[in-house]
């Protein structure tokens, strides 16, 4: 598999370069927009890591063109930019991914996110094969027995979504179809650094018929509002000072991969709403929340997972499908509906 990197950062690009040699990745590099433009176009990429400051023709001006010429192509933005609007800018130009240079302006500091920038690129470069060559040697996944949804022994009251790698475009796509007088809360952990996803909950709400947020400590959840798990914190929920529940953000517990962390939010919603959770897991590397998925399909919630053929990166929907812990495994473009159908949703009429 063939990487391209468009970095004019040598002692970056060598370190960038030097880990994806280590997984038997070629590596290509090129130190300015115009080169990245032409060979991101003409030669057959599997993944190329895009720098936004780049001299001849910025990174945002390569990705727009990538995005017409090979819009399947996956592209990892590196990024210095602090400010608002060009964070939005980077996930409204369709970057599947991103990491920020802030954590790694120097050869040393980068070696502190080694393993995380080099697993980006890894999922990033596997998406585009596994899209392209389902797996038929694997056993298909199991799907847990559960009731048809007219005999489901309670309606969600909480929604709890997890996703990873792939997701701000996913998330672009389906929570602008939820309505604006949609009955119950969603909380929603995106994996991103601290600092996106105030921008990213500020687009979204943008976009949404639905009132979209960064979760705030000591809220109190609120029917049809979806809240977005702050960068860099544990987001749980706790219903002991109000029926609805009550929103809860800390740094701990720590040594964890990902903060904030599938896992944590979906356990704490599985313990404070047992049978009136639902969860949903969408793409993503790894297996953060399989244990929450886990969590709540034992307390007798709902479990709905995002099917491999739509998925970016099938990683973390498919270790719950083979756990056997998902109730229904739908493609992107039906998740909001099966949301909509598990919470009885019913229009409000008008008149």
């Amino acid at each position: 598999m063939r990487i391209l990197i468009a970095e004019d950062d040598a002692a970056l690009a060598g370190f960038v370069r030097q880990g994806l040699q280590g997984e038997h990745y070629a590596v290509d590099i090129v130190e300015d927009g115009e080169q990245a433009r032409a060979m991101g176009t003409e030669f057959d990429y599997d993944l190329v890591i895009l720098d936004l400051n780049l001299p001849k023709l910025d990174g945002v001006s390569v990705l727009r063109h990538l995005r017409l010429k090979r819009p399947s192509l996956p592209v990892l933005v590196l990024t210095q930019r602090v400010k608002v609007e060009d964070r939005v800018q980077c996930l409204d130009t369709g970057a599947d991914d991103y990491v920020p240079k802030q954590l790694a302006s120097t050869s040393l500091s980068i070696l502190h996110i080694r393993e995380d920038l080099v697993a980006k690129i890894k999922a990033g470069a596997e998406s585009r094969r596994s899209r392209d060559h389902l797996v038929l040697q694997r056993k298909p996944p199991r799907i847990a027995e559960f009731p048809r949804r007219a005999a489901l022994p309670s309606t969600p009251a909480i929604v709890a979504l997890g996703i990873s790698t792939g997701g701000p475009k996913a998330l672009q796509e389906i929570l602008p179809t939820l309505p604006a007088d949609f009955s119950v809360p969603i909380l929603v952990v995106q994996h991103m650094p601290a600092g996106f996803t105030a921008p990213f909950a500020k687009r979204l709400d943008g976009l949404c018929a639905a009132s979209v947020c960064e979760a705030s400590h000591g809220e109190t959840l609120q029917p049809g509002m979806i809240y977005i798990a702050p960068g860099g914190c544990q987001m749980t929920v706790d219903r002991s000072a109000h029926p609805r529940g009550m929103i809860c953000l800390s740094d701990k517990p720590e040594n964890q991969l990902h903060t904030p962390s599938v896992d944590i939010m979906m356990e704490s919603v599985a313990a404070a709403y047992g049978p009136l959770a639902m969860g949903v897991i969408m793409t993503g590397m790894g297996s953060d929340g399989a244990q929450g998925m886990k969590a709540i399909h034992r307390e007798g919630g709902f479990t709905l997972g995002q099917d491999e053929s739509s998925c970016a990166v099938y990683g973390m929907p498919r270790v719950c499908a083979e756990m056997g812990i998902l109730n229904r495994v739908v493609p992107l473009s039906q998740i909001t509906h099966e949301i909509l159908q598990a919470t009885r949703y019913r229009k409000t009429s008008v008149g």
